[in-house]
């Protein structure tokens, strides 16, 4: 008779399969279509004149007035970061020596929304601007977003079912849980895809003038998750 661990011992886990403990290792899968939690855009500014100074100046009062203009959103604009900046002479492609035509500047901004109808205002506001392009949207998820967690949650949930299911075909059940680990798949729900979705204008101002705001259709996010899961059976009748 095997001696009985002490309080301080662990208990003797069967690291391989055995006629007395067979194993079972299935993989379990987890998928959400959910909406977006986050309109990310990216925006660039741009200045183009013959004297260096005067771009650069002009350059900066652009930067500043988009930048003025997100912040105004208040909380619907969650984050604003400046993502590139260059300033760099135009030469001629023909002709000789260094001579000057003329000097482009130009600033890179990302923002970050939490409000889609802010948004739809926002981007026609922006695009408006001389000089100002804007991209997007991309969709998103926040980074600790629940619908990773519930995905997860799912796999885990059908690995059990998946192993339960095998087990009952050979007449008998599940003992304990061995491992359970992550398949190693990127963090889901996080693609940069999109664009502008087929846009509706209005108009609205309460004073009358034309106020352009985009009708703008989020797309909704695929959620994965994938673990694998390792069992104990009790022994079986075969």
């Amino acid at each position: 008779m095997p001696p009985i661990p002490g309080p301080e011992e662990p208990a003797v886990t069967h690291a391989h399969p055995t006629p007395q403990a067979p194993q079972v290792t299935v993989r379990g899968e987890g998928r959400l279509e959910v909406d977006p939690e986050l309109a990310r855009i990216r925006l660039t500014v741009s200045a183009r004149g013959a004297d260096r100074a005067a771009v650069l100046a002009e350059l900066t009062r652009r930067n500043a007035e988009v930048l003025e203009l997100l912040r105004a959103r208040g909380p619907a604009v969650g984050r604003v970061e400046t993502g590139s900046f260059s300033i760099a002479p135009e030469q001629p492609r023909r002709g000789r020596g260094e001579q000057v035509r003329a000097y482009r500047g130009r600033v890179g901004i990302d923002a970050e929304l939490t409000d889609f109808t802010v948004l739809g205002e926002l981007v026609p506001e922006l695009a408006d601007r001389d000089r100002t392009e804007v991209d997007g949207p991309w969709w998103e998820l926040r980074p600790d977003s629940e619908a990773y967690a519930q995905a997860r949650r799912l796999a885990v949930a059908e690995a059990v079912r998946r192993a339960r299911a095998y087990a009952e075909a050979l007449g008998t059940s599940l003992g304990s849980l061995l491992e359970l680990s992550d398949a190693g798949l990127p963090e889901p729900g996080m693609p940069r895809g999109g664009g502008f979705a087929p846009v509706m204008a209005g108009y609205a101002s309460e004073e009358g003038g034309a106020a352009l705001s985009l009708d703008l259709e989020p797309q909704r996010r695929t959620v994965t998750a994938e673990v694998v899961a390792r069992f104990t059976m009790l022994p079986p009748a075969l």
